[in-house]
């Protein structure tokens, strides 16, 4: 029972989830630095490889520095650009593949806010309470349903 009442006195953690790609996108760019080092061979091939690998690590930067974060703190949630106070957040509804292809295919209402990436297939819809918000609710890919819906419950 302590670790019960401990667990339920400690304050709510803040989530963050940054929507990386997946490892195969990552494994895949590797080719980045031979294409770019056959390129270069004919101009200069002392440069060729060096080259080829900083082109392979800017576009790692990029792809990281380029991928939404959801984040809950300060009584928001924040997915990508946009943010939402928490009070003006109703149900939260998880979705599994299956669930999430409905939702943001024949079942989208187009005044809805999205932040899908395709090599996510879950995420949740968060509906929108806010009666001066024309989007219904919010659909987010995340690779952790459960914790994002915990976490929004936890911070109201």
């Amino acid at each position: 029972m302590t670790s019960n009442a401990s667990a339920a006195a400690a304050p709510a953690r803040p989530y963050r989830e940054r929507l990386l790609p997946g490892p195969g996108l990552f494994l895949a760019l590797l080719l980045l630095i031979p294409g770019v080092t056959l390129v270069l061979m004919p101009i200069n091939s002392g440069i060729a490889l060096p080259v080829g690998i900083a082109v392979f690590l800017l576009v790692l930067l990029a792809l990281f520095l380029m991928s939404p974060v959801i984040a809950i703190s300060g009584g928001n949630l924040t997915a990508g650009r946009a943010t939402i106070p928490l009070t003006e957040l109703g149900r939260v509804e998880l979705l599994g593949a299956e669930g999430l292809r409905a939702a943001i295919g024949p079942g989208l209402d187009a005044r809805s806010y999205l932040l899908v990436r395709g090599w996510i297939h879950r995420g949740v819809r968060i509906e929108n309470i806010d009666a001066a918000d024309p989007a219904p609710y919010w659909i987010l890919t995340t690779r952790h349903p459960q914790r994002l819906a915990d976490a929004i419950e936890a911070a109201r």
